[in-house]
């Protein structure tokens, strides 16, 4: 194939338009570990290769997109988050990033638990091998029947998020002759800096029952009430990708505050706190994000400061890291197709996925970087808007990136920091295919979710 190069759009910083994006980096071909899988490293052919196999070999053998998902990875974070917060406290693996019956797998073998927020979910927790007593059970608008199978499978909790939702679990674990263990996910009024749709402890939204007006602690006054709820904790979740702790510090201010009152009130000192997750990943070089040993230390001396000035017993932490363990551990594989010079603007990449395999950059205006990974190149920066092939002009999968102005279609690019949402939020718009998740560890490759096939759709098409 020819690598001649394309006329391109503006290649040098001082005649680039303005957009979202640095300076072209100094070396184009280098991949920064803040954003790519641990072991995601070049060969000596300039090859990208992750777990020991080369995007080239997993390409020709899998096809593209795909999701390409580095199981070292995966199982050394999930163990760093586990190591970091010790016996004392739990992690739940929010499976709303993603989620698959491997998964759920290494999860159990890495002494991680599980937080699921649907039937399906919950299906796939039980079908895997999870343990129910490890599960908790999430949602704003849990159906009657999901509620039903969590409780007669033992579910080791289930967070309350509405006065009617406390009715309604109380009712079938009565029926079914159990007391099921309960958390209360109550807003505390802050707002964490994120985007608009994914911060989720103001009042105005649609999880939980707010602090304000002494709402949550009418839901305590309930729940205590009912003989077939065990009230073990408060839950709280501020937001998604944040970089701050200040945030959570408000919030676990908050709620200790609500605990005490609990205990002024009831004489009942509730055992657990959950602060849920929502700690940021590095999307770009520009991000940093905290290391989870740094994350538990800040959040046990906040929460054990708290208590202290309030003259409680430090409750059990819960933390939910998902994205911060799944997210940096994967990334898209695409294959270059047309691409369109814009004179004085960028060029526009097209590739053969877009925006239903990662619908984050349309949906929440979120940033990514992108490689060229079938090869290295010593061609001069062109900036470029990566693109899908979907009739949509807002299929944009990174709005503004530096690649190599000799790219030609048949390049394989990658974009990293894609293991969280992309596959959960994945769509068949235009009857578009849902790629595969390939899992690579030590030079081999395996299919943990495969690719969608067309009598896939047709199946289901029964008109």
């Amino acid at each position: 194939m020819s690598r001649s190069a394309h006329p391109a759009g503006p290649r040098h910083a001082d005649v680039l338009p303005e957009g979202h994006y640095s300076a072209p980096p100094a070396d184009l071909n280098a991949l920064d570990p803040k954003v790519w899988a641990q072991t995601v490293t070049r060969d000596v052919d300039g090859v990208a290769t992750v777990g020991g196999l080369d995007v080239k070999t997993i390409a020709e053998q899998y096809g593209t997109p795909a999701y390409v998902l580095d199981e070292a990875d995966f199982r050394a974070r999930a163990r760093a988050w586990r190591s970091a917060f010790g016996a004392d406290a739990d992690v739940f693996y929010a499976g709303k990033a993603f989620l698959s019956r491997a998964v759920v797998r290494w999860l159990h073998e890495e002494g991680l638990n599980l937080d699921v927020c649907s039937g399906g979910e919950l299906a796939t927790a039980l079908s895997a091998g999870m343990p129910a007593d490890r599960i908790a059970f999430h949602g704003n608008n849990k159906s009657v029947a999901e509620i039903h199978r969590a409780v007669e499978a033992g579910v080791g909790r289930i967070v309350l998020d509405s006065f009617q939702e406390i009715v309604r679990v109380a009712h079938i674990a009565r029926e079914l002759g159990k007391r099921q263990r309960v958390q209360i996910r109550i807003t505390v009024g802050v707002e964490a800096h994120t985007h608009e749709f994914i911060a989720t402890a103001h009042e105005d939204q649609k999880f939980g029952i707010p602090l304000a007006g002494g709402q949550a602690a009418e839901a305590v006054r309930r729940a205590l009430q009912l003989d077939s709820l065990e009230l073990i904790g408060i839950h709280s979740h501020i937001g998604s990708q944040i970089f701050d702790m200040s945030g959570f510090e408000v919030a676990a201010h908050r709620v200790v505050g609500l605990l005490k009152d609990v205990r002024d009130e009831h004489g009942v000192e509730l055992p657990e706190i959950d602060l849920g997750g929502g700690l940021g990943i590095a999307y770009t070089s520009d991000d940093d994000p905290r290391e989870p040993h740094e994350i538990a230390k800040a959040l046990t001396e906040i929460v054990t400061r708290e208590c202290e000035s309030a003259r409680l017993r430090t409750p059990r932490i819960s933390v939910e890291p998902g994205r911060a363990i799944v997210g940096p551990t994967a990334f898209t594989l695409y294959e270059v197709g047309t691409i369109k010079p814009l004179d004085g603007l960028r060029t526009y990449v097209s590739v053969d996925g877009g925006m239903s395999d990662n619908i984050r950059t349309a949906l929440y205006d979120a940033e990514y970087s992108v490689a060229l990974v079938s090869r290295t190149s010593d061609a001069e920066p062109m900036l470029a808007r990566i693109v899908g092939k979907h009739c949509e002009s807002g299929d944009i999968v990174v709005k503004d990136a530096f690649l190599p102005s000799d790219l030609a279609p048949g390049d394989l690019v990658a974009v990293p920091a894609t293991g969280a949402y992309c596959r959960s939020m994945a769509s068949n718009y235009n009857h578009v295919l849902r790629p595969p998740v390939v899992a690579v560890n030590d030079g081999e490759a395996r299919v943990i979710v495969r690719r969608e096939t067309e009598e896939d759709l047709l199946r289901l098409d029964v008109g």
